[in-house]
């Protein structure tokens, strides 16, 4: 079982990300930018593997602009040495990569344009991984996006754009059940039909449940979306900051309830991606409460 965090790590020096205004978006500027994220990504890196963290998601936000016009640097190129040195540090020390594009990137909108730009954002992804060197465990999270109310016709839609999608982006992508619209059920449905992998959700669940409320009974539904190219199977955790609306992660994780719910699961090849605040710090108490 790997236990990891999403994007930024607290604590580490040099860690941060950096980003511009459109209007400030020349070459120099993003040749900048991208140099510097690609060091703070590196030094994110290492500090996950001197942690014992196997398990970590890359932010969006690695190039700036990296799927608008704007960038019209060819960055995988231009950087290559770096990708090449950092996907070689990924893969020598076991470590599983994912990214999660925004809330902007729906391919189940009506709007074709958002549509278009949402492909595009979803090739970015792709390119990154790829540009690393990662292997097809390496996945792209993502919401099945607005009902534009009408659910059915929104689910056509996506799966229509889906598979209109390049195959090396198509083979990284990976569903996931949200807190407002798709529950778990829709989520396994289209992941179903489409032959793709879902990640489940404890807190999206809570939030908008489906059938049992049970999480062991929608983590077991969910395993036979997995194929062995795809990775171990992956769930994401997290727990409601009681102080705001259902949803909310709260600001740590609170480990004794966490290894109750792993214990529920009753499995233990799990990837456990933990959203919360305080990011790697609960990854790394998590981790070594897990261990013991």
């Amino acid at each position: 079982m790997r236990i990891g965090y999403a994007c930024l790590a607290l604590g580490v020096p040099g860690s941060e990300l950096k980003t511009c205004t459109q209007r400030n978006a020349d070459e120099a500027r993003l040749t900048e930018l991208i140099a510097h994220n690609l060091a703070a990504l590196e030094r994110m890196v290492d500090y996950n593997l001197a942690s014992g963290i196997r398990l970590y998601r890359i932010s969006s936000d690695l190039i700036p602009f990296g799927s608008s016009p704007v960038n019209t640097l060819d960055w995988a190129k231009l950087f290559r040495a770096d990708f090449e040195r950092i996907g070689g540090k990924i893969r020598a020390g076991g470590m599983r990569v994912s990214m999660h594009p925004g809330q902007y990137t729906v391919l189940s909108a009506p709007d074709e344009g958002v549509a278009a730009r949402s492909a595009d954002d979803l090739t970015y992804h792709a390119r990154v991984l790829d540009a690393l060197g990662t292997y097809t465990d390496a996945r792209i999270i993502l919401h099945l996006g607005g009902a534009y109310g009408d659910k059915a016709s929104a689910l056509d839609r996506f799966e229509a754009r889906f598979r209109a999608l390049d195959e090396a982006v198509r083979s990284r992508v990976t569903l996931e059940n949200d807190d407002r619209l798709y529950t778990a059920e829709d989520a396994l449905n289209a992941g179903l039909r489409l032959n793709i992998p879902v990640v489940f959700d404890n807190l999206h669940h809570e939030a908008n449940p489906s059938g049992p409320a049970e999480a062991r009974f929608w983590i077991d539904a969910f395993r036979g979306t997995w194929q062995p190219t795809d990775g171990p199977h992956k769930i994401h955790y997290s727990q409601q900051d009681p102080g705001k609306k259902p949803g909310a992660h709260s600001a740590t994780i609170d480990a004794g309830r966490f290894l109750e719910f792993l214990d529920a699961t009753g499995r233990d090849d799990l990837d456990v991606m933990l959203e919360v605040k305080d990011k790697n710090l609960s990854a790394v108490k998590c981790g070594l409460c897990a261990s013991k």
